[in-house]
């Protein structure tokens, strides 16, 4: 099966820079013209990608909180109407999100009721990632869930929680999380940043502790896809990393700007154009 080839937006996004003086840059620009650019079946990949963050703002909303992340697809109106009467999301959220509203409903058939909503839901969202027709995507999301479980394991057994309850998924990985007592989970082997992740866990500092965390994912998507130079796969694995600058040029602007600064340096593909 032959892919697109998205030479010319690809090669654009270099161009996108902050001024010294600004605090961020317009994402939704970007999206824009991603979308302009990117086949229907492509983009469709694109919004599955952000459907991460839509189901961030269903948890935050139904726990209660107003906290709204932008980069969902979704408003933090349509969030509170789809938590009611689901018409916007997939199918298989929408089955999640209809099951906890009311157990006894036909929708609730099939679903794990007894698990907290946030680990079914996202659950059902990594379940729909791994049948994506962008090999990066499902990497990508299944990289993803690993290490947020991991990290979710490493703060339940400092506090002495079950793991059943933020354990996303299953597999080796999550198995193996259940039934280790190693501080590393007996991972090593397994996880080339298991390390990391751990000294990271042990940050006092919150800030900096999510900043070294980001830097592994970043680091992640970054190897995932460094033989994608102009695909769909290239292009998500752009906006994996710009979603991590747009959060950090919100949460602190000299990170944001050090992390967009690397990103532009990482996408001079000159040496790929001259071969």
């Amino acid at each position: 099966m032959f892919s697109s080839n998205y030479y010319t937006l690809v090669a654009g996004f270099r161009e996108y820079a902050l001024d010294a003086d600004t605090k961020g840059f317009d994402i939704t620009e970007i999206l824009t013209e991603v979308e302009e650019a990117l086949s229907a079946k492509d983009w469709r990949a694109v919004e599955l990608l952000y459907t991460y963050y839509d189901c961030e703002n269903l948890v935050a909303r139904r726990n209660g909180s107003t906290a709204h992340n932008a980069l969902g697809r979704l408003t933090a109106e349509q969030v509170v109407a789809e938590l009611e009467n689901p018409q916007l999301l997939p199918a298989p959220l929408a089955k999640v999100v209809r099951a906890y509203a009311d157990p006894e409903c036909e929708d609730a058939e099939g679903v794990n009721l007894d698990a907290p909503f946030a680990v079914t839901l996202f659950a059902a969202y990594y379940a729909m990632c791994a049948t994506s027709h962008s090999s990066f995507l499902r990497e990508w999301s299944e990289s993803d869930r690993t290490l947020r479980n991991v990290t979710a394991a490493l703060v339940a057994r400092d506090r002495a929680v079950g793991l059943d309850s933020v354990t996303v998924g299953g597999g080796e990985i999550v198995e193996q999380l259940h039934r280790s007592s190693a501080a590393d989970f007996g991972l090593r082997g397994e996880l080339s940043y298991i390390d990391s992740l751990i000294a990271a866990m042990d940050e006092q500092n919150m800030v900096e502790k999510e900043r070294k965390i980001d830097l592994i994912r970043w680091s992640v998507a970054s190897e995932l896809s460094t033989f994608d130079y102009f695909s769909l796969d290239a292009v998500l694995a752009y906006l994996v990393r710009v979603n991590l600058v747009a959060r950090w040029t919100l949460l602190d602007a000299k990170t944001g700007r050090a992390m967009l600064d690397k990103l532009m340096a990482e996408l001079d593909g000159k040496q790929y154009i001259e071969k």
